[in-house]
């Protein structure tokens, strides 16, 4: 695999398309218009030239790096020679069900169609393809080019020549694989919604403030960021709209807080918006 295409340029979109390109991918990243594309070539080599001055890339990867990432808003020229396409757009089943209809008539036969979803079936999307066995999800986490995991999740007719070549981009991107077999959330998002519901849930009730919760998880069961922290990075917007789904398929104890939906209401989104459970400058 030399060519990936990337569709959706927003945080993990840009964040899988920085590391692909760093890892020695031509990379083609897409969207729906020049100016949103603009933003996200900005985005990109920023922190391509962080990267070299601290240290993280040699001055060759940075160059090369910056040759290797095309920005495109047309979908058919981005994906069109891709060896494989990563989606990586809004958690909405009808938009990424519309997306893969038109990479499957785009691409060649051999191209692997991914989603970079958190909690959605690659088994519903590869139904609406004709090549399911080709469709795969592989859920990266933010930010991309820092967390070392990527989950693998096998559809019910993803192949295993598809589950194989993804484990091995992943390890040319130098992160950590685990294979999941489909079920709603699979298993880091099953977890960390419950967890962030719940610190959402002791907030509301008053058991303590929001930076005391996140430094609770954070030193006594050890974890790098605390629930509301990593809540307001990913977006509240976002985790709503996995919450609504993981309560639709799983049930009652993903219910999302009435905090949550607060503020969602509100427009507090979290660090992106500038507010969420704590204020950005």
């Amino acid at each position: 695999m030399q060519t990936i295409t990337v569709v959706g340029s927003g945080v993990m979109g840009k964040g899988i398309a920085y590391t692909c390109a760093v890892s020695g991918f031509n990379v083609y990243l897409n969207d729906i218009n020049e100016e949103i594309l603009e933003k996200a070539k900005n985005d990109i080599f920023s922190l391509l030239e962080g990267s070299l001055q601290k240290g993280f890339i040699s001055e060759d990867q940075y160059g090369e790096a910056k040759d290797r990432l095309l920005f495109e808003t047309d979908l058919e020229l981005a994906a069109k020679d891709a060896d494989l396409v990563i989606e990586a757009v809004l958690e909405k089943m009808e938009l990424k069900i519309d997306i893969f209809k038109r990479l499957d008539s785009i691409c060649s036969e051999e191209t692997i169609l991914a989603t970079n979803t958190s909690t959605m079936s690659p088994t519903e999307i590869g139904a609406q393809t004709s090549r399911p066995d080709k469709v795969v999800a592989m859920h990266f986490f933010n930010p991309v080019h820092k967390m070392k995991l990527i989950e693998v999740i096998r559809g019910l007719e993803t192949s295993d020549e598809t589950v194989r070549l993804v484990k091995e981009v992943g390890e040319r991107l130098k992160k950590e694989t685990v294979e999941v077999n489909e079920l709603p959330g699979f298993v880091t998002s099953r977890m960390n919604c419950l967890i962030g519901n719940e610190a959402m849930n002791m907030l509301m009730e008053g058991v303590a403030s929001a930076e005391d919760i996140d430094k609770a998880l954070k030193l006594g069961l050890n974890h790098p960021m605390g629930p509301l922290e990593l809540a307001d990075l990913v977006g509240l917007d976002t985790r709503l709209r996995n919450m609504e789904y993981l309560h639709q398929t799983l049930g009652e104890k993903y219910r999302p807080s009435p905090i949550l939906l607060k503020y969602v209401k509100a427009g507090r989104f979290g660090k992106k918006s500038g507010s969420g459970f704590y204020h950005y400058s």
